[in-house]
């Protein structure tokens, strides 16, 4: 407080900078439970904070090599179509991460049937707590509405 009151400028650095002081406020929760709960609770307000600004994405369709989606708006828009998309869903099977990267696996459900789903993966590069890069890969995939151009 004595700073404060004989000071005209004051510059914090670090988690004063950040969070006035209070490291409690950050996001406790990894990266990786922060995108899946995204689409298991399909609320694509949790993606916002964790895409970069010059993110790479590519999608698990056309096939053979997908969709590339370039930037932070490209990016958040093509999964944010998945996650307002209700006649599908992910259910995640696995996730491992690394240093900088993350590894989920999951099963993309459009129907009721026991045909109506794929099992694949994406792999995520993370750097700063935020996604890189990002490619989606799938056993077969079928047209999804929410992708098609």
């Amino acid at each position: 407080r004595k700073i404060r009151e004989h000071t005209k400028i004051l510059v914090s650095i670090g988690d004063c900078a950040v969070t006035g002081n209070v490291p409690a406020m950050r996001n406790s929760y990894p990266l990786d439970d922060v995108f899946n709960r995204a689409f298991q609770e399909r609320d694509g307000t949790l993606l916002e904070d964790m895409i970069a600004p010059a993110c790479v994405m590519e999608s698990v369709q056309p096939a053979p090599d997908g969709t590339r989606y370039e930037g932070y708006d490209a990016s958040f828009s093509s999964w944010k179509a998945l996650i307002d998309d209700t006649t599908s869903h992910f259910e995640v099977e696995d996730v491992h991460t690394g240093d900088e990267w993350a590894l989920i696996r999951w099963r993309y459900v459009w129907g009721p049937g026991p045909d109506d789903s794929v099992r694949g993966v994406n792999v995520m590069r993370v750097v700063d707590g935020k996604i890189i890069e990002a490619a989606g890969y799938s056993k077969t995939a079928p047209i999804v509405a929410a992708l098609e151009s």
